[in-house]
């Protein structure tokens, strides 16, 4: 019968999962309120925590930190694009001049393919350290949110 239960409650997961709800805005508001990276950055992912029920399960906190990573690897692309159209522009003005200056969009591939693989061993890292425990889950997801909304936050600096 414990097996039975145990069984259920593990189909029931992803059903749970499904039917919670996420919004972007807490962080959204954090950031124009000019909070700090610390207080904004998962600010949506502990509102979806605590808003739905289940929200601090192991499935529930991995609903939510997700949810939160995808919207800043979101921003993320939109800000690289940005950047990415703007350096183009510059090394083929520098290339009319006559200038030898070095690529900028070559070496911003070449830096957010270096970040991407940071960012993945880090987040690696973190994971070794649950032991191979339900947190490990968790964990990585809040460090690919942090480290995902830093670099979303510097290619955003990077387009003015």
């Amino acid at each position: 019968m414990t097996r039975l239960a145990a069984l259920i409650m593990v189909l029931a997961l992803p059903a749970m999962a499904q039917e919670m709800t996420f919004s972007f805005t807490a962080t959204e508001e954090c950031l124009a309120s000019e909070g700090t990276f610390g207080e904004c950055v998962g600010a949506s992912a502990d509102a979806c925590m605590q808003s739905n029920a289940g929200g601090y399960t192991t499935v529930g906190m991995g609903y939510c930190l997700e949810q939160e990573w995808q919207a800043w690897d979101g921003l993320l692309n939109l800000h690289y694009g940005e950047v990415r159209a703007a350096a183009r522009a510059v090394d083929a003005e520098m290339r009319e001049l006559g200038s030898s200056a070095p690529s900028q969009a070559d070496a911003l591939r070449d830096m957010q393919r270096a970040w991407i693989a940071f960012r993945d061993a880090k987040c690696d890292y973190e994971r070794s350290l649950w032991g191979g425990g339900t947190g490990g889950g968790p964990a990585t997801l809040s460090c690919l949110m942090q480290e995902t909304a830093r670099q979303a936050l510097y290619l955003e600096a990077q387009r003015n």
